[in-house]
């Protein structure tokens, strides 16, 4: 009888339309489930998505229209290619040159921060000595003390490098260095020391040990690296100010003097010239952004 009632009450139940569990999405639930991502894209668009419609919009209006500085559409015909050719042709080429000299200048500075930078984090990481406390001390002072630019150019002028361009990859250099090495330092300590010694069991000396069974794993971080240091290169304006005076020796942020002085400013042309030199940042960010969230999180979370 028992049995019975048992398989009944089973078969009623397997018969029985299945209960929803699950409320209407109203609303209110809507809004409480996903507020912090509609907060997060609202303040994305604000910060970043406006302000390069601004600049697009000022870039592409004739004088007189750019210096009102309003957020509008160009009411007398868009200028864009007009005033395109006008900044690229300003002072005799002035911004091509800059770009050369600004990829030249990048290029050189981040190969050799990832080269030191690795070399310095790996045996930081890997060889326990008496040095590594002093070895760290000047490397978060790399990041805390502010850099001195009069000492700094008189060693530039005594060793001959001052207004060169070896001497401002030198600077670039010296000057991201710390920070690339925390990063260097924070991921080889993801990378099992069993490795290390199956290479040197092998017959690897430190120079193959490091370039070839090391390095090759630091790709997350590498990537990281080459972008974040590249966009800061890329758009320094302090550093070549000071430490690579000279038209010729121009970088793209020193072109910015060319249309903005004390008594004009001519504002389509300047916001032209910020549009030019924001686009291969921004295309670097774009298609690297992946890479340069795994490298952050993976060296700060398993380092």
């Amino acid at each position: 009888m028992t049995l019975t009632r048992t398989l009944t009450t089973a078969e009623g139940k397997k018969g029985r339309a299945p209960r929803s569990d699950r409320r209407p999405m109203t609303v209110k639930r809507f809004l409480r489930k996903y507020l912090l991502g509609i907060v997060a894209i609202l303040l994305s668009i604000i910060v970043f998505i406006v302000p390069f419609a601004f600049i697009f919009l000022t870039a592409a209006k004739n004088p007189q229209e750019a210096a009102l500085l309003e957020f509008s559409l160009p009411q007398q015909g868009w200028m864009l290619w007009e005033n395109l050719v006008t900044v690229l042709q300003t002072r005799d080429y002035i911004l091509v040159r800059a770009f050369i000299n600004s990829t030249i200048l990048t290029v050189a500075s981040v190969t050799l921060m990832v080269v030191f930078a690795a070399m310095v984090g790996y045996v930081l990481q890997r060889r326990k000595s008496r040095w590594n406390h002093l070895i760290n001390f000047f490397v978060l002072a790399g990041l805390i003390v502010p850099p001195a630019v009069v000492p700094t150019i008189w060693v530039l002028q005594g060793i001959g490098l001052f207004k060169t361009m070896p001497g401002m990859i030198l600077i670039e250099v010296t000057f991201g260095l710390s920070f690339c090495i925390l990063l260097f330092r924070a991921f080889v300590a993801t990378i099992p020391r069993e490795l290390d010694e199956a290479a040197i069991i092998d017959g690897a000396g430190p120079t193959r040990l490091f370039f070839q069974v090391v390095l090759p794993l630091l790709k997350p971080v590498v990537v990281t690296v080459i972008v974040v240091q590249a966009v800061a290169v890329f758009n320094d304006f302090t550093n070549p100010l000071y430490f690579l005076p000279g038209e010729a020796n121009a970088t793209v942020q020193l072109t910015l003097y060319n249309f903005s002085s004390q008594n004009l400013s001519q504002w389509n042309l300047l916001f032209m010239d910020i549009l030019l030199i924001t686009i291969p940042p921004l295309i670097l960010y774009i298609f690297f952004n992946r890479q340069i969230v795994a490298g952050m999180t993976s060296g700060a979370v398993k380092g």
